[in-house]
């Protein structure tokens, strides 16, 4: 038998991990992580719309041309489950972490490790293309769109970490006041939302990036500890959520759309809502009373190593799906813009959907084989140094990594002026917040016996 027959698969290796997963794991905790990824992907893939007009390609927004499928978003913006997993998560993790009588900065080196490792290489890739992109001559703006639009993604990790990285605090708040540690957050949310709105006070609304994401991040705590455990209680929650989503778009100023639309004068995500926050408190309690009937299904073993292989490439699949997009709309336009005269939203366009998602997919396989392995540890025989990493370390290197992730989602890492063509300044920031907290010598090699 050859070296290559030898060689097991991806889908025998997430088979062999799917069979140790121990009897006790929660598993459709990792179904919705992968389901929610996975719709972002999706609904990404289907708000970008753009077309050839007059020769040139418009940046169309299916949104803004198809008014009627901002309804759409009421399902595909699920960035709320994925924070309602991240609270269920860090609970359990935490919770561990302290019975175990280890360290914060042990606990979330952990963490940050896991969620910015897979960062640096598109960083990398991105910093290059524009590198070379401005060497060449390509213009400049078409650098910075396609950078910006690949890069969309990291936003999200600038959120989360700083979500994980209060979790002592929000642990002990949720120990002490229970469910009233999340009615005190959506109280804040709601103060926020009444000051931007009806004072018109500037920059506070961006405070609901703390007050939303933290409040659906409690949610999981309550899932953890059994909260909504009885499919009875969990779906009043999810007819509450909607009932009170359905009153603020109706009678409020929050627009249909749970993202951004060009053009609207306010987005429900960026920053959050508390219509974006009544959508998460929906779909926690939908998604929660479907709990018992999906971890039944979760039983078949086959199932189980699809989204165990899902999981394993989770983070690769996420911050790669749109630099695949681009390559596919690159590639569209050397050739003549095939594919792209027709109109976002007509019947001829939804027809196509169907094999311009294939060429996606196509895209992205590639880009997961080649960096999906930054999401594993190292397979070198390894162990961590005994002393920790000081909190100051800890806290000024996830500032860095936070505030480069979201600048290069705002502002783009490719520069109109200047000799690179590069923010330089923008790329920098996550490179040395990794070095601060020292995610390369964190480790110390040893030699393999035998």
């Amino acid at each position: 038998m050859t070296a290559t027959a030898d060689r097991p698969t991806l889908w025998s290796r997430a088979g062999a991990l799917a069979r140790q997963a121990p009897p006790e794991r929660n598993r459709y905790v990792d179904f919705l992580r992968a389901f929610s990824i996975l719709a972002v992907v999706v609904g990404h893939w289907l708000v970008a719309a753009p077309y050839m007009e007059d020769g040139a390609v418009r940046g169309g927004h299916l949104l803004g041309i198809v008014p009627w499928t901002r309804w759409l978003t009421w399902g595909f913006q699920v960035m709320p489950i994925f924070f309602l997993v991240g609270g269920f998560s860090n609970y359990v993790s935490w919770s561990a972490n302290r019975r175990n009588g280890g360290s914060y900065a042990e606990w979330f080196t952990g963490r940050l490790q896991r969620l910015v490792n897979p960062v640096l290489p598109l960083f990398l890739i991105w910093t290059l293309f524009a590198l070379f992109g401005t060497a060449v001559g390509v213009d400049r703006e078409i650098v910075r769109l396609a950078a910006q639009l690949a890069l969309i993604p990291v936003w999200f990790l600038a959120v989360y970490l700083t979500v994980a990285a209060v979790v002592p605090l929000t642990h002990a708040a949720w120990k002490r006041f229970g469910l009233g540690s999340f009615w005190m957050l959506v109280a804040g949310a709601i103060a926020i939302d009444v000051a931007a709105l009806a004072f018109h006070v500037p920059y506070v609304n961006f405070l609901n990036f703390a007050f939303v994401w933290l409040a659906v991040h409690q949610l999981g705590y309550a899932w953890s500890e059994g909260r909504f455990a009885r499919p009875g209680i969990a779906l009043r929650w999810g007819i509450g959520g909607l009932a009170a989503l359905g009153l603020l778009v109706g009678f409020g100023p929050y627009p249909v759309a749970m993202i951004g639309v060009p053009g609207e004068p306010l987005s429900n995500s960026m920053p959050p809502t508390v219509a974006l926050l009544a959508l998460g408190i929906a779909q926690t309690g939908v998604a929660l009373a479907l709990e018992p009937a999906a971890r039944r299904m979760l039983d078949s073993l086959r199932l189980w190593t699809g989204v165990v292989l899902i999981n394993g490439m989770i983070m690769t699949i996420y911050l790669w799906h749109l630099t695949a997009f681009v390559g596919v709309m690159v590639a569209a336009w050397l050739l003549g813009g095939v594919g792209l005269h027709v109109v976002p939203g007509t019947g001829e366009w939804w027809l196509a959907r169907p094999l311009w998602f294939a060429l996606y997919i196509a895209a992205l396989l590639p880009l997961i084989l080649l960096f999906a392995r930054f999401e594993r540890p190292s397979t070198s025989v390894i162990a961590r140094e005994n002393t920790p990493i000081p909190h100051w370390r800890l806290i000024a290197g996830l500032l860095l990594i936070s505030a480069g992730l979201a600048a290069s989602a705002v502002f783009s890492i490719a520069s109109p002026l200047g000799v690179t063509g590069v923010r330089l300044w923008i790329v920098a920031m996550p490179f040395l917040g990794a070095a601060l907290v020292r995610f390369g010598p964190v480790y110390k090699l040893r030699r393999r016996i035998g």
